[in-house]
């Protein structure tokens, strides 16, 4: 499916790299579990990261701190990026960044009731699947101190730089200096148990899974 583009999500520059198959939306998405989300409050612009999951067609994610500013109503803009590695090339302006980003628009809607509750199950599970059945479920008073927003995925935009330098053809080649690109990852860990733990309480496979 493709996303369908508008004034906002149009790219101005840098064309090549946009995407606008949903699949390519979901790939950046799935592919992290921290936003930023971009509001204004009191007039001044604010942008808070925070944690968020998705299903096909919401972007849910955790407002707290900005709810004060969400419950009016009001356009926010929510990005997520992935740095994937450093573009040394053989002169500073060819330098660059290799990514993976997603920009979705929209008026986030506040849930409340079994939507609120379905949205946190949505958010945990993204960042650690199998946890919402393990862990505690929230209580009424926890439920009702958390702000959870759902957004719509029909406006949203992608793009994704990858490869080495763009001078290896120019005539920057000649100076004889190194260039490529330092890769970056993101990697779990084996999970580190919390000191009050019971010597007999080990790690479920559902977190030591979350390893690479």
């Amino acid at each position: 499916m493709e996303l369908s583009p508008t004034e906002r999500t149009r790219l101005r520059r840098l064309r090549e790299q946009g995407r606008s198959d949903r699949a390519a939306l979901f790939a950046v998405l799935g592919a992290g579990f921290v936003c930023h989300l971009g509001v204004v409050l009191d007039g001044a612009p604010m942008v808070v990261p925070t944690v968020y999951g998705f299903d096909d067609d919401f972007l849910y994610f955790h407002g707290s701190v900005a709810s004060r500013s969400l419950a009016g109503g009001q356009t926010v803009c929510v990005t997520v990026t992935h740095v994937d590695g450093l573009v040394l090339a053989r002169s500073v302006f060819e330098h660059g960044v290799n990514y993976r980003s997603a920009m979705v628009y929209g008026l986030p809607r506040a849930l409340d009731g079994d939507d609120k509750l379905a949205g946190l199950r949505v958010l945990s599970e993204h960042a650690a699947p199998g946890q919402w059945d393990y862990a505690r479920r929230p209580s009424r008073k926890e439920l009702a101190a958390t702000s959870i927003f759902a957004l719509s995925l029909d406006e949203a935009s992608v793009k994704i730089a990858e490869g080495p330098p763009g001078d290896g053809d120019g005539p920057d080649a000649a100076l004889g200096l190194w260039a490529g690109v330092v890769p970056i990852e993101s990697v779990r860990r084996p999970p580190e148990p919390d000191p009050a733990l019971p010597g007999d309480i080990t790690a479920p496979a559902h977190i030591t899974a979350l390893a690479t």
